[in-house]
């Protein structure tokens, strides 16, 4: 038994035995039908049984369904900075979360088409309930975060994960993806909590901070989605907080969120790979000791990247100009741009629902007024 099992993602070993334990899933019909219209789900089976690892199942399987969910649902993917990382490194990659399926996919579709070594990817085990999601997951070189544990229990569980996430990069030669917060950004504002890190902080040892920083070679991901499939679903999570109420999601709400994320008109999607952190961290490591101080100012490294190279694409402009009631940005957008834009705002929530529509603008907003206040702040 390793320390890993509970989380760890399928060995190769395993891997044959477990795909063809959720062949015959209603599901697995469903997401094969999906990739291969046109193909017998008799030859996808007998494929199946010569599927032996990880890497046969993502190249042969998932890679495709990728290509499908971009050809039905978006209007292309681009990307920018990945040329200049290098093939044989395994980096971790920490980016803003906006889908629960497709920010790690999409990632790990790039670095398979680039060459670069594909991840390792952090998922909530509460997205995983069902088994066929859970091994599917684990198929897809998933590790399971526990959600939901008492202090105690979550400590030991965050020790164990820093621990995996360490042998990934260092003695597996894996690349690790994880999102720079808990839980998807609702409001637009992608923002690093301090707790990711101190859960990446916790297998330093004795390396002081900055330095064990610096071997896990991070690079900062942002993911700009023209549309965001899943937009008016996030309403009912953003009224409760600002109605002061707890929010409690639905039964089957999550996969329902990931439907809607896969399948949903997304438009036009960008990744950016930033530069890898390292010579900022001797900086920050000199300015001070304070261990707090320390995970904020890497926090905030990542932050500006994040911002910074965020593809700002013509809806952000529009809800900006609509949210204040100006055309201050209308030279970035055509009127026919505009137009979809107001119709699909009407088509999702209700427009006489003053609040509602303000979220669901801001939401677009929110990356142009963030980009502009980090510019503001770097020219000072």
């Amino acid at each position: 038994m390793s320390k890993f099992d509970e989380i760890r993602f399928f060995d190769d070993s395993e891997v044959n035995e477990a795909l063809l334990g959720i062949a015959r899933d209603p599901m697995m019909n469903a997401l094969m039908g999906f990739t291969f219209p046109d193909t017998d789900k008799k030859i996808w089976r007998e494929q199946f049984k010569n599927i032996h690892s990880v890497s046969d199942f993502q190249h042969n399987f998932i890679a495709h369904t990728i290509r499908q969910i971009l050809t039905k649902s978006s209007e292309g993917l681009t990307t920018s900075g990945f040329d200049k990382l290098d093939k044989q490194t395994p980096y971790l990659f920490i980016s803003n979360h906006r889908d629960i399926v497709l920010d790690t996919s999409l990632i790990n579709l790039v670095l398979l088409e680039k060459g670069l070594i594909m991840t390792a990817s952090a998922i909530g085990d509460n997205l995983v309930q069902k088994t066929f999601l859970h091994d599917l997951a684990k198929l897809n070189r998933n590790f399971l975060v526990q959600r939901g544990l008492p202090l105690r229990e979550q400590l030991k569980s965050s020790q164990i994960m820093s621990e995996y996430i360490k042998e990934l990069l260092h003695k597996e030669n894996r690349s690790v993806w994880i999102a720079q917060r808990e839980g998807r950004t609702k409001d637009g504002n992608d923002v690093t909590q301090q707790g990711v890190l101190k859960m990446l902080a916790m297998a330093a040892e004795d390396m002081p901070l900055a330095n064990y920083f610096k071997t896990l070679k991070i690079v900062p991901v942002s993911i700009s989605y023209e549309y965001d499939p899943t937009d008016s679903l996030k309403m009912p999570q953003l009224l409760a907080k600002h109605r002061d109420e707890e929010y409690v999601k639905g039964k089957d709400e999550d996969f329902m969120t990931m439907l809607s994320g896969v399948l949903g008109q997304k438009k036009r999607i960008h990744l950016h790979a930033g530069n890898v952190l390292d010579t900022e961290l001797d900086d920050i490591a000199a300015n001070s000791e304070n261990k707090n101080k320390q995970l904020q100012a890497i926090a905030q490294i990542i932050d500006e990247s994040i911002i910074q190279n965020y593809k700002l694409w013509p809806t952000k402009f529009i809800a900006y100009d609509l949210l204040h009631n100006t055309d201050t940005y209308a030279d970035q957008y055509t009127e026919q741009e505009k137009q979809l834009f107001v119709r699909r705002l009407e088509m999702r929530i209700d427009p006489s629902d003053a609040i509602s529509k303000e979220f669901f603008l801001t939401m677009y907003a929110n990356p142009l007024v963030n980009k502009i206040r980090s510019e503001q702040k770097l020219s000072e």
